[in-house]
């Protein structure tokens, strides 16, 4: 017998009995954080429904564990509130299915009522300046994939400049610069994969410089990323006093935004550091109203960076002065944002970077929502915002879900011509696919942890595609 409760919530109907069809079957491509906590909450909503997770790397968590530094194991603690959703065993995990390669649109409309999407947002935004595509120009996000060990980029790294440039004010560009600057010996206790470590063990960067266009007002570093910045072993931070302005937004942010006002109080602090005592043998730089204008190049490579001089404007914004600087870089890293990537058979902005929807309805050209298809996370609202956005906007998703699909009875207005949840997996299987679902999940981590165990170290990360899947299907056990 199956036991339901009812959600109390304003945002979800209060179901009266279940379809006669049986449960609502529901398809979230996407495993990282958005699609679980979508996974999570359309289990909680009080309606009887069956929930496949789907995911095109052999292993879930999405960002989380392909995108947060290594050396950040607070954040990465994220990874255990997910994996308590998951081993709960109501929502089944099918890793290692690529949308659009493996399966389309129109073959999981046949197994399923409604289909969310939350595949987030992984490419580096545009930065269009003169010179970014020269050979040492990189995006960011490439960087954060290979030293995260991703499956799908390649297993080198160019790490050839003693100096190099990142364009950004983010979290993501201090996560660059502190695992460029950082010795490869001190991320040694994290799960960096060995061939990184061997890779940042030969760098012979010295200095780091971080630009930003607006003023220490404005950044949006975190100011607990900020302080750790700090703290990196023989790794000084400077900052330049003329660099320091503050209009008259400026100050209205620090004294509305208790993080504002933490981030400057840090970074003025360090205004205050004397020259003598930056003696660490690697430095990051932080340059505050620079504007990237040309990144310079000699025979095809990067050989500086060009910026303009900017002033706060009164609102916190800024403009060019037409002073211009050449800095001498041989690598330059954008990290001016993350953006999404179109999605075979569905509507897509282009200046976006999202899936065209309206509080996660997916709709088309003329703006009509497409039956029974959603988005949440990044791909909906675009690489914004804490998990606790990530979360609100799977509420919102799901409510509408079940707000369509499910009449006031609770009767089923869609339905899929296939209900059997087995049909899936022999479909997959049919067409040559393998999918690695929650205990084979278990197998791999099981694994990785057990690489760690002589060295101390919490795991160490299985990176190639093929040697996950043969150790998550129980194929082969690596030494």
């Amino acid at each position: 017998m199956r036991v339901r409760v009812v959600a109390v919530s304003r945002n979800w109907k209060a179901l009266s009995h279940v379809s006669t069809l049986g449960p609502l079957r529901v398809a979230i491509v996407g495993a990282g954080p958005a699609g679980i906590y979508a996974a999570d909450i359309l289990s909680k909503a009080g309606v009887d429904v069956s929930i496949d997770l789907f995911e095109r790397l052999p292993a879930p968590f999405g960002l989380v564990r392909y995108g947060v530094a290594p050396d950040h194991p607070r954040i990465k603690q994220i990874i255990v509130a997910l994996h308590k959703i998951l081993e709960r065993g109501d929502v089944r995990l099918l890793a290692n299915v690529d949308y659009g390669t493996d399966i389309k649109l129109s073959e999981l409309r046949q197994h399923y009522d409604a289909i969310v999407f939350s595949t987030g947002a992984i490419r580096d935004a545009a930065l269009p300046i003169p010179g970014i595509d020269l050979e040492g120009s990189y995006g960011a996000a490439d960087f954060v994939s290979w030293y995260d060990g991703h499956p799908d980029v390649p297993r080198t790294w160019p790490l050839e400049a003693r100096e190099v440039a990142v364009l950004g004010a983010g979290n993501v560009a201090l996560d660059v610069a502190r695992i460029l600057s950082k010795h490869a010996d001190d991320l040694l206790p994290t799960d960096v994969p060995a061939n990184v470590y061997e890779v940042l063990k030969q760098s012979p960067v010295t200095d780091v410089h971080i630009f930003a266009r607006r003023g220490p007002a404005q950044v949006k570093f975190s100011p607990l990323e900020l302080r750790e910045l700090g703290h990196v072993p023989d790794v000084d931070v400077i900052v330049y006093p003329e660099d320091f302005d503050f209009d008259e937004g400026s100050m209205s942010a620090i004294h509305s935004s208790n993080q504002t006002k933490q981030v400057v109080k840090t970074l003025t602090d360090w205004t205050l550091k004397e020259p003598e005592d930056c003696t660490a043998s690697r430095r990051i730089h932080l340059h505050f109203l620079n504007r990237p204008a040309e990144v310079l190049g000699e025979d095809g490579h990067v050989v500086g960076l060009r910026t303009e001089r900017t002033v706060l404007t009164g609102d916190g914004s800024v403009t060019g002065t037409g002073e211009l600087r050449d800095w001498p870089v041989q690598a330059v890293y954008r990290a001016v944002g993350y953006f999404g990537s179109p999605l075979p058979d569905l509507p897509f902005d282009h200046a976006a970077g999202v899936i065209s929807n309206r509080e996660g309805r997916v709709v088309d050209v003329d703006g009509e929502p497409l039956p029974g298809v959603y988005t949440t996370g990044w791909i909906k609202r675009g690489p914004v915002g804490l998990i606790g956005h990530t979360k609100s906007d799977a509420s919102e998703t799901v409510a509408h879900l079940v707000e369509d699909l499910l009449d006031a009875d609770g009767a089923l207005v869609l339905s899929a011509p296939e209900r059997d949840p087995g049909a899936i997996t022999e479909f997959l299987r049919a067409r040559g696919v393998r999918p690695v679902e929650w205990s084979a999940w278990e197998l791999l981590d099981a694994h990785e942890r057990s690489l760690g165990v002589p060295q101390g170290r919490e795991r160490i990360k299985v990176v190639p595609r093929d040697e996950m899947v043969a150790i998550a299907l129980g194929e082969t056990l690596l030494g």
